[in-house]
C-alpha cells in the first residue's frame, strides 16, 4: 500500500476501485478460469457495470441482490451496483426459494443478479415456485410475489422467460452517458450504506445488518494489515462471497492490497490443490476443515504448494497440532485466528503475527485498534479476567442497526453503544478472547452458523408438524449437526425419514436435520419455554460422534 493511502483516502468502495488503477494498474487483479483482468481492466468493467445498474433503474439507496456463487461477475456486478449508489444484498447460494424470497421481500431489492444451473439448481424457478403472486402481492415484475423486484439478470446459464442475460444487462448500460455514471459514483459518500447482509437470528427470521462504506473499508484495511496481505499476493477465495469472510475479507481486501483474487465457486479440496499449484496461491483463508483436508490429503505430495504463505482461520475449534503442522508440513509463515460477527462488520478481535501456536489455537486474538471488547455479566458489568461472561463490542465497526427493525436493533445494541453478541467468552490478562459457548443456542456445522429458531420455523411449514425443537449434536466430521424433536399435528403421522427428505427440499442443505425424533411432548420450564439443555443431553447420549458417521 502506497504512503498516504487508506480508508480515509478511498472514502468509498468505488473510491477503492479507482485507487487500484492508480496504484496497481496493469498488475493482475482477478483470475477466473480463462479470464484474467488487470486492476485497470477490472475498473473498466466496473464502469460498464455501473452504467448497466443505472440503466436498470438503480437509484441511490436502492437494493441490488446477488444470489450466485464465487464468480468474476459477482465482483463486477457488486462493484457496479455500489458505483451506482446502490446497496448490496448478498444471498446464500444454499438457500431455497422461500429463504431467498424472504430476503428479497424484506430488503425490497429492485434488481437480482443470479445464475441458472449452479449445482443443478434452477434459482429463478425455485423463487417463482416459492413466491406465488396473489391478490395482495401480485406484481408485474419477473416474480409476481415480489412487487419491488423489477429485474432479474442471469449471470451464467440460460435466462428463463422474463429475465435477462448478463450480456444484455451490460449492453443496456450503453445508453447511460459515462459522465453521468462518473457523477453518480462521485456522489457516493463514506457514510452511505454499502450493504445489507442478512444474518439469522434467535427470532427465527433473518435480519438485515446495515453497514456503511467507511466501516467496511476501515475494518478490512486493519484486518489485511494484521494478516500481512500485500501487493503481489495471490488469494484463493474459497469462502463464499455471500459471507463477509469471502466478500470483505476476501476479494475486497485483495483490492486494497494489490493482491490477485482467484475465486473458487465450490469447496473441493482437489480443486484447491490444483489452484494453489497452477496460480501460485499465497493467501488461503478458511475453516479448520479446509486445512485438515489438505494436510490429510493422500496425494498432497503430488502438488507444489510451496507458494502458500498466509492463513486465517476460525469459526470452530482450532487444534494446536494443526497450527504446528501447517507451519512444518506446509509453508505457511503467518497463521491467524479472528473473531467477529456480521453485526460488527465481520471483525472484532484478531491474533497478531507474532503470537505463538497455543495462543492462535486457543484464542481469537484481542480487539482490533479503536474497538472495545469486554466480557460482562448479566447486569452489564465487566467480569474478572479468566471468568466467563457475554462478549460485548463497541466501536466504529458496530452496525448501524437491523434494516427496518428498530426493536431488534434496540435489543442488540444498548443505550451505551455496546453490541451484545450473545456469545460467551473468557478474556485473559493480555486481553485475548476465548469463545467458549455458542451464540445462545446456535449450532456451527462445518463453519456454517445455524440458528435453531429459524430451522424450527421452517419445519413448521411441514403439514404434519405441530411443534419442533432443534439442537446441535456433536459430530466428528462437521463439529456439530442438527437434530430435531417434532410433535405431530393431531391425527397426523410423521415419519422421520420423510421429514428429512422434506427438509432437503425446503431449506439450505447445511440446516437439514441429520436426526429427527418424533415425540409426544417437549421438556418445558415453568414459563413454558423448551429446556434445550435437556434435549441436547438426550441427543448427545443417543447420537455419540462414533454413531454419526
Amino acid at each position: 500500500m502506497s504512503d498516504g493511502e487508506g480508508w480515509q483516502t478511498w472514502r468509498t468502495v468505488p473510491g477503492l476501485v479507482a485507487s487500484g488503477v492508480a496504484r496497481f494498474g496493469d498488475a493482475e487483479a482477478l483470475v477466473d478460469g480463462d479470464l484474467r483482468l488487470s486492476f485497470a481492466q477490472l475498473a473498466e468493467r466496473v464502469e460498464h457495470s455501473t452504467r448497466a445498474a443505472m440503466a436498470a433503474g438503480v437509484e441511490p439507496g436502492d437494493r441490488v441482490a446477488i444470489w450466485a456463487p464465487n464468480l468474476w461477475e459477482w465482483i463486477v456486478g457488486a462493484l457496479g451496483a455500489l458505483g451506482a449508489g446502490g446497496v448490496l444484498v448478498p444471498i446464500n447460494t444454499r438457500f431455497k426459494g422461500a429463504e431467498a424470497g424472504y430476503v428479497l421481500e424484506k430488503s425490497g431489492a429492485k434488481v437480482l443478479l443470479t445464475v441458472n444451473g449452479f449445482l443443478g439448481f434452477d434459482y429463478v424457478g425455485m423463487l417463482r415456485t416459492a413466491m406465488p403472486g396473489d391478490g395482495g402481492r401480485a406484481g408485474t415484475g419477473p416474480v409476481p410475489g415480489l412487487p419491488a423486484l423489477e429485474k432479474i439478470v442471469v449471470l451464467r446459464g440460460a435466462a428463463p422467460e422474463g429475465t435477462g442475460t448478463w450480456e444484455r444487462y451490460l449492453e443496456a448500460g450503453g445508453a447511460i452517458d459515462p459522465a453521468d455514471a462518473a457523477a453518480r459514483t462521485a456522489a457516493v459518500g463514506p457514510d452511505d450504506l454499502s450493504d445489507i447482509i442478512f444474518t439469522s437470528g434467535t427470532t427465527g427470521r433473518p435480519k438485515g445488518v446495515m453497514v456503511t462504506h467507511a466501516q467496511t473499508l476501515r475494518v478490512f484495511e486493519t484486518w489485511s494489515s494484521f494478516v500481512g496481505l500485500t501487493e503481489g499476493d495471490r488469494y484463493l477465495v474459497v469462502m463464499p462471497f455471500f459471507h463477509t469472510f469471502g466478500y470483505k475479507a476476501g476479494w475486497m481486501a485483495a483490492l486494497m492490497r494489490g493482491a490477485t483474487t482467484v475465486p473458487q465457486a465450490v469447496f473441493d479440496v482437489d480443486e484447491v490443490l490444483r489452484n494453489v499449484e497452477k496460480e501460485r496461491i499465497s493467501m488461503l483463508p478458511g475453516a479448520p476443515t479446509l486445512y485438515m483436508a489438505i494436510l490429510e490429503h493422500p496425494d498432497r505430495s503430488r502438488y507444489d504448494l510451496s507458494s502458500l504463505r498466509l492463513a486465517v482461520t476460525g469459526a470452530a475449534a482450532v487444534p494446536v497440532e494443526m497450527i504446528k503442522r501447517m507451519r512444518t508440513e506446509l509453508t505457511f509463515e503467518t497463521i491467524l485466528t479472528a473473531y467477529g460477527l456480521t453485526e460488527c462488520t465481520g471483525t472484532a478481535t484478531i491474533c497478531r503475527p507474532e503470537d505463538d501456536p497455543e495462543t492462535i489455537a486457543n484464542t481469537s486474538g484481542r480487539a482490533i485498534p479503536d474497538v472495545e471488547v469486554l466480557v460482562v455479566d448479566d447486569d452489564g458489568h465487566e467480569v474478572p479476567r479468566g471468568e466467563p461472561g457475554e462478549v460485548v463490542v463497541r466501536g466504529y465497526n458496530v452496525m448501524l442497526g437491523y434494516f427496518e427493525d428498530p426493536e431488534q436493533t434496540a435489543e442488540t445494541i444498548d443505550a451505551d453503544g455496546w453490541l451484545h453478541t450473545g456469545d460467551i467468552g473468557v478474556m485473559d490478562q493480555r486481553g485475548y478472547l476465548d469463545i467458549t459457548d455458542r451464540k445462545k443456542d446456535m449450532i456451527i456445522r462445518g463453519g456454517e452458523n445455524i440458528y435453531p429458531a429459524e430451522v424450527e420455523n421452517l419445519l413448521l411449514g411441514h403439514g404434519g408438524i405441530a411443534q419442533a425443537a432443534v439442537v446441535g449434536v456433536p459430530d466428528e466430521r462437521f463439529g456439530e449437526v442438527v437434530m430435531a424433536y417434532v410433535i405431530p399435528r393431531a391425527g397426523a403421522e410423521v415419519d422421520p425419514a420423510e421429514v428429512i427428505e422434506w427438509a432437503r427440499a425446503n431449506m439450505a442443505n447445511y440446516k437439514v436435520p441429520k436426526f429427527v425424533e418424533v415425540v409426544d411432548e417437549l421438556p418445558l420450564n415453568a414459563s413454558g419455554k423448551v429446556l434445550k439443555f435437556e434435549l441436547r443431553e438426550r441427543a448427545s447420549a443417543a447420537h455419540a460422534p462414533s454413531d454419526n458417521q
